[in-house]
């Protein structure tokens, strides 16, 4: 019986060592190749995988270690894939903790309203957070490899909005995201639009809302902006457009738009082609989606700018004159 009970007690102290020594170790700062590391944890790591991807990123933990510390706190199937970054004095169980928890690292973008597809790439192409998998590829590659069909442009198709994201993770998972949250919206705003639009489809609708959003900065005049372009498609008016021409010009453009430049036929040419033009001109926000489908009740068949960033409208050609003698050419 003592024999027993003195085998028994050395089991206890050993296991007490032992316990302790895991302890000691758990809540010791690892050393770490530079502070702070940052690594990946791919999808559908197991901890054992997770535990050497981050042992071959710079923090010298043993695999082998952590995953016993996993299995002792039963957490060994509970991995997050992610960006992670340790800094120094982090200890085996924050690490645990943090693969454990997702206490992902995020970058952050905004991409602008009334940008173009060529700004935003420029924007995406320079983050270094991204991993730049659509640099180089024309427009035609990046609509396949994000499944979109029947479409002969990129443009307009992506919202604009401020994303987080997973640091280190694809920009063509970036444009996915903002398509399907275009594509949310405007089929939502399209359900609500006001009734006897000229639209054929809600593609058409966008075409019109970054008309809009180039035409005027100002929200309260958006509305107003999209009766004039309204009215005319619902007239058979030409738009005549500033802002399509000068797309159409592309790089060409040099901040001035010239009298020859709108006589040049071409398929964005709104002073020479009648309707709307093939594609959106810009990535329209949520303001101008919604002027374009609940345009403003207004005979307006015409705008100036007064200067100041509102728009003056007038229903006939003569109060128009007026207008543009009054705030622009006496400005001259």
């Amino acid at each position: 019986m003592r024999l027993v009970l003195k085998l028994f007690f050395m089991l206890l102290v050993g296991a007490a060592a032992v316990g302790g020594i895991g302890y000691r170790w758990a809540t010791t700062p690892l050393s770490l190749r530079t502070s702070p590391v940052d690594f990946r944890i791919l999808p559908g790591s197991s901890l054992r995988s997770a535990a050497i991807q981050v042992a071959e990123a710079g923090v010298h933990v043993p695999p082998a270690l952590l995953v016993l510390l996993g299995r002792a706190a039963h957490a060994e199937t509970g991995v997050k894939a992610g960006s992670y970054s340790v800094s120094s004095g982090v200890t085996p169980w924050q690490l645990l903790g943090k693969l454990t928890r997702g206490e992902v690292t995020q970058g952050e973008i905004t991409l602008v309203e009334g940008w173009t597809l060529r700004q935003w790439r420029e924007r995406l192409d320079a983050h270094p957070d991204l991993e730049h998998d659509s640099r180089g590829l024309p427009e035609a590659e990046i609509l396949r490899r994000l499944g979109i069909d029947g479409k002969a442009r990129a443009e307009g198709l992506f919202f604009p909005d401020t994303y987080l994201f997973d640091k280190h993770s694809s920009d063509i998972d970036l444009f996915a995201r903002a398509y399907r949250a275009m594509q949310r919206k405007l089929d939502a705003a399209w359900v609500q639009r006001a009734a006897n639009l000229p639209y054929r489809d809600p593609y058409q609708a966008l075409i019109m809302a970054s008309i809009v959003e180039k035409e005027t900065g100002r929200v309260a005049d958006r509305p107003l902006v999209a009766a004039v372009f309204v009215n005319r498609l619902r007239t058979g008016m030409l738009l005549q457009t500033d802002p399509t021409v000068i797309y159409g010009m592309g790089e060409s453009f040099d901040g001035n738009i010239r009298k020859r430049d709108l006589l040049t036929d071409g398929p964005y040419n709104t002073y020479t082609r009648p309707g709307l033009p093939p594609t959106p001109i810009a990535m329209p926000g949520m303001a101008s989606i919604q002027a374009a489908l609940h345009p403003a009740t207004s005979d307006a068949l015409y705008f100036v700018a007064r200067g100041d960033g509102s728009s003056h409208f007038s229903s006939s050609l003569d109060e128009h004159s007026r207008a543009v003698n009054r705030y622009q050419r006496a400005g001259r």
